[in-house]
């Protein structure tokens, strides 16, 4: 199929790994299409949503006054580094009853669903392949990504969600009539017959900024898992190079293993800071919010 196609095998196999299950049966043509659905992200990263929810509520119902377990000191030093981080940038007290929570949550969900990444690739389909799933083209399940984060539509996803909490803690702290005031009003103050000429252009501003904010926190996370993951297709090659016990393919085969262990190990920083990255994000524009002009 390559040879009629004249794509190459190794072309063809990036290509086959970059597809998602959905209900297309194909890659998504368009970078906005809402009347896609990417099954694969959204089953793994509900399974990486559901599990940090029962890692914290394992946390809190084991938690005793005592001397605490190796896993209650892990995750109470957890909490009080994203408490720490939310009181240095969330002024207020009434926000970061939620703020914190939902911050920790991000946190260690996007960790999670980084984690993935580590994941041997073809392993997914080794797996699914023993049950007789996904084996040809055109069976459910041929296609199939397990890294949600390198999925644009998840990470935008987040970032909307982030974006919303903007809007909702900007109205409820400045009320809406304050909130709209200022969207035309600043960064550029005017005033008298200076302000209405300034208004569209502080409207302008602030959307962009918005806008800015938005697809900036989407794509950074999105980017770097994105690219790790190719990172990882392409030394995977080299392994598939092999055709036998010759010089080439076992230089390949060693360069292959020496290559995935030491990205392997960047990797791990990557998908910490990764998440770190957002979760702060998250809270510098909450706290933002909070502040005028």
């Amino acid at each position: 199929m390559a040879a009629e196609s004249g794509v190459s095998p190794q072309a063809e196999y990036i290509q086959h790994h970059l597809v998602h299950f959905n209900n297309l049966g194909e890659k998504q043509s368009a970078i906005a299409d809402f009347s896609v659905i990417n099954y694969d992200t959204v089953f793994w990263s509900s399974v990486t949503g559901l599990i940090v929810v029962l890692v914290m509520w394992l946390a809190a119902r084991r938690a005793t006054s005592g001397v605490p377990s190796r896993f209650q000191s892990a995750v109470e030093m957890l909490i009080d580094m994203v408490d720490q981080q939310a009181r240095s940038i969330v002024p207020s007290e009434v926000t970061r009853k939620f703020v914190s929570p939902l911050a920790l949550t991000v946190f260690v969900w996007i960790i999670l669903m980084n984690v993935l990444d580590l994941v041997p690739v073809d392993l997914p389909h080794k797996i699914l392949h023993l049950f007789g799933l996904g084996e040809t083209a055109g069976e459910p399940l041929y296609f199939h990504r397990i890294l949600p984060t390198a999925d644009l539509n998840a990470p935008m996803g987040m970032a909307l969600g982030v974006l919303l909490l903007m809007f909702y803690y900007g109205i409820k702290i400045k009320n809406p009539i304050g909130f709209v005031k200022e969207l035309f009003t600043a960064p550029f103050h005017g005033h008298g017959f200076s302000a209405v000429l300034l208004a569209p252009a502080n409207l302008l501003l602030n959307v962009i900024e918005y806008a800015a904010k938005s697809v900036s926190l989407g794509m950074r996370l999105f980017g770097n898992m994105f690219a790790g993951e190719l990172v990882f297709m392409l030394i995977a090659l080299l392994g598939g190079a092999w055709t036998g016990f010759n010089v080439m393919s076992i230089s390949l085969g060693i360069g292959h293993i020496l290559a995935g262990s030491i990205w392997a190990l960047f990797h791990i920083l990557i998908v910490l800071l990764q998440g770190f990255i957002f979760m702060m994000l998250t809270l510098v524009y909450i706290g933002q919010a909070h502040e005028g002009h």
